[in-house]
């Protein structure tokens, strides 16, 4: 007979039901916040988890550790080999299950990942002007993403959520525009404070919009009603009077959220991590290779949970910035 699962808590009594799953470190953009112009050394082959790999350890996620969503995320995930398939073995374990992704490749896959069961997405779109998405991701693809937008609205993976960073200089005059593109088409804007998780180290707080500066932008052409946020979920948000339009600010830098965070991440290499700026990770992929039973694996997911702090320091003067990126830790 089957038993509910045990908490998987950390020693603050953070209750972690949110798995991020990362696919591929690779990516088919060049994003000048993210990584260099000649991209990243990639993580090799026989380094990656395998679907069967990925699918155990999901399972004991969920059987054993009550873990209730999962995150696919990247990297790009779409560039993953049989990933509707991949897709219709998680879902078939019981968890909800999303997907992040720049968007590219989503017109031709949204009707196969829902019908696999994949139930929403995120898509990341820093600007609607084509030549500036060109500058940004140095790559000329929007049209691949307004496609795969639309394709996603209309195979039901909804809400469809489009994800921004703005960045001083480069697309903070575009915060008006991309809710009101977002209203007009029935997705679900999302704003996000700039993080310290480039490749290149570069990142500049000078050059973060903050979320107060955010809402003061909207604020000048709609009135906002606060709706909160929900559960544990990252995003404060508001929706605009009078209307359906729900638009939310993740302000991961000015308003952390670290006390409430229900998140654990997995790498595509297999590295446990308990925090998006964790600087130490826990090897599964190892214990997976080397013959451990279930049993092992829990009790090695158990013990990098209870190892977790109290939040990820960045606004002190002792901050650390993790190894990885973005891009190899998976949002």
């Amino acid at each position: 007979m089957n038993t509910a699962p045990r908490p998987l808590l950390d020693r603050f009594g953070r209750v972690h039901t949110d798995l991020r799953v990362s696919l591929t470190d690779r990516c088919n953009l060049r994003c000048t916040y993210c990584m260099p112009a000649e991209g990243l050394d990639w993580l090799p082959k026989a380094e990656v988890l395998s679907d069967d790999e990925v699918v155990r350890l999901v399972r004991i996620a969920v059987e054993r550790l009550g873990i209730a969503s999962v995150r696919l995320t990247g990297g790009e995930p779409l560039l993953r080999r049989g990933l509707p398939e991949l897709v219709g073995r998680i879902t078939a374990l019981g968890p909800e299950v999303s997907l992040t992704t720049n968007g590219i490749g989503l017109a031709r896959t949204a009707g196969a990942l829902k019908e696999a069961g994949l139930h929403r997405v995120n898509v990341s779109l820093d600007t609607l002007r084509p030549e500036r998405y060109a500058e940004i991701t140095r790559r000329d693809r929007i049209a691949d993403v307004l496609a795969g937008l639309a394709a996603a609205q209309a195979a039901g993976l909804a809400p469809v959520k489009v994800n921004a960073v703005p960045v001083r200089g480069v697309n903070d005059d575009e915060i008006l525009d991309l809710a009101a593109f977002a209203a007009e088409h029935g997705y679900r804007m999302r704003f996000i404070e700039s993080m310290p998780l480039d490749a290149q180290g570069a990142w500049d707080r000078a050059k973060m919009i903050t979320a107060d500066e955010i809402l003061a932008v909207l604020s000048t052409r709609w009135d906002l009603v606060p709706v909160g946020r929900h559960g544990n979920a990252p995003a404060e948000e508001w929706r605009i009077a009078g209307t359906d339009t729900v638009i939310g600010v993740i302000a991961s830098v000015t308003r952390p959220f670290c006390g409430g965070c229900d998140r654990v991440r997995l790498t595509a290499d297999g590295q446990l991590r308990n925090c998006l700026f964790a600087t130490e990770e826990s090897d599964l992929r190892v214990l997976l290779r080397g013959g451990a039973g279930d049993d092992r694996i829990e009790e090695a997911w158990r013990n990098t949970i209870a190892r977790k702090g109290p939040g990820h320091d960045i606004n002190s003067a002792g901050f650390v910035r993790p190894d990885r990126p973005m891009s190899a830790i998976g949002g």
